[in-house]
């Protein structure tokens, strides 16, 4: 592993390890978000001291676009944007300032984690907040199960071994991929589990436009005959063939 990656994943285990501790220690609190019926935004009012964290968890589907801002009378005052089965690795990280907006690359419970930076934590600062929430965009539900393949037993249709280069690795290899599908034109979840993070990645018409990595890391795409080459940030790569998302 380069030092670049080494870094990378010390970093990275690092923010595990304290939100492991931190949960153990201060117990996060958790609070579901309800919208009203008919409704797809909630505004939350609440206050934080110290180093507790409130996480907010929000149901909401591939193809969906979740929105966060933040109003807080502490500058020290943060939010993440987890994604579905994270153990600590963030779609957005808030403490570079600004608020979010993001197309989801699958089902299932994202989490708004509010919290103080460790120095203003340390001091017992407090900061009261109101946290503005909303989803928005006609999901895109997956194919029944009676319409195409399925794996038994999870909720994928078909899985495959292609080539790439997962989260904080260097050197290409035979990957385990599985496929969501969300239509027969390449509309699909493609999900690539590795040692440290799931990598999901969202295809619309064959077209890669939404992943759980970090807001940072720029995602792009080329096509090599019947392959795309998926690269987010400067070294995950995917060999995502069409089979796989269009089933053909």
């Amino acid at each position: 592993m380069t030092p670049r990656l080494s870094a990378l994943a010390f970093v990275l285990a690092s923010a595990q390890a304290f939100v492991g501790a931190a949960a153990g220690e201060t117990r996060i609190r958790q609070e579901n978000v309800h919208f009203a019926k008919g409704g797809s935004s909630a505004v939350i009012k609440g206050q934080i001291n110290g180093d507790a964290m409130v996480d907010y968890v929000v149901g909401a589907a591939a193809g969906q676009t979740l929105s966060v801002q933040l109003q807080k009378t502490n500058a020290q005052n943060y939010f993440n944007v987890l994604p579905p089965g994270s153990t600590g690795s963030a779609m957005f990280v808030g403490d570079s300032g600004g608020n979010y907006s993001g197309m989801l690359p699958t089902d299932g419970d994202y989490v708004v984690r509010v919290y103080l930076m460790r120095p203003a934590a340390r001091r017992g600062e407090s900061s009261e907040y109101t946290l503005a929430i909303e989803v928005t965009g006609q999901p895109l539900s997956p194919i029944e199960p009676s319409q195409d393949a399925h794996v038994p037993g999870t909720s994928y249709h078909a899985a495959a071994k292609i080539k790439c280069i997962p989260p904080f690795e260097a050197t290409p290899r035979d990957c385990d991929a599985f496929v969501i599908r969300r239509g027969l034109d390449g509309t699909a979840t493609v999900e690539v589990p590795s040692s440290i993070e799931k990598r999901s990645m969202l295809f619309v018409k064959g077209r890669p436009v939404a992943s759980n990595a970090s807001a940072t890391a720029a995602m792009t795409s080329t096509r090599i005959a019947d392959l795309t080459i998926v690269r987010i940030g400067e070294v995950e790569r995917y060999e995502i063939p069409d089979a796989l998302i269009a089933g053909v």
